[in-house]
């Protein structure tokens, strides 16, 4: 790839590599939500009353994440130099881990709780089982 220039040195750039979430889209993430774990009443294929808040912060992550992937088309396209490119692409993977984070935590303070706390022994070792599977998943 052609050029030595860092991405820090075009603005467009710079900001993708800062991928935290805002103090106000975790604490709407967190705040509350069930999710479809079975926890909850249905059949456990979709989420039954999500907050606005967390579905909004989590869907304006994502699209920002989206854009993010856009760009790194473009700099492959535009042949940028592969040290820069790389940035970008750990930034994304950052950037999903931290939803990913959001996700689970709100899973752990709302349904794992209830399913633990429920006093069926049942569903409370489903839900162990669960928890181990998604740290495992989320730990690699």
């Amino acid at each position: 790839m052609r050029g030595a220039r860092s991405a820090r040195s075009n603005p467009v750039e710079t900001r993708w590599i800062d991928n935290s979430l805002k103090e106000s889209e975790m604490s709407a993430v967190t705040s509350s939500s069930p999710c479809a774990c079975g926890a909850r009443p249905g059949d456990g294929t979709e989420a039954t009353a999500v907050d606005p808040e967390v579905k909004h912060a989590i869907g304006s992550r994502l699209r920002r994440i989206e854009g993010q992937v856009r760009g790194l088309q473009k700099m492959i396209d535009d042949e940028r130099y592969c040290a820069d490119v790389l940035m970008q692409l750990s930034s994304v993977q950052e950037a999903l881990r931290g939803v990913g984070r959001a996700l689970l935590h709100n899973h752990l303070k709302h349904c794992a709780t209830e399913a633990i706390r429920s006093g069926d022994q049942k569903q409370a070792e489903e839900m162990y089982d669960e928890l181990m599977e998604l740290m495992y998943k989320n730990a690699r």
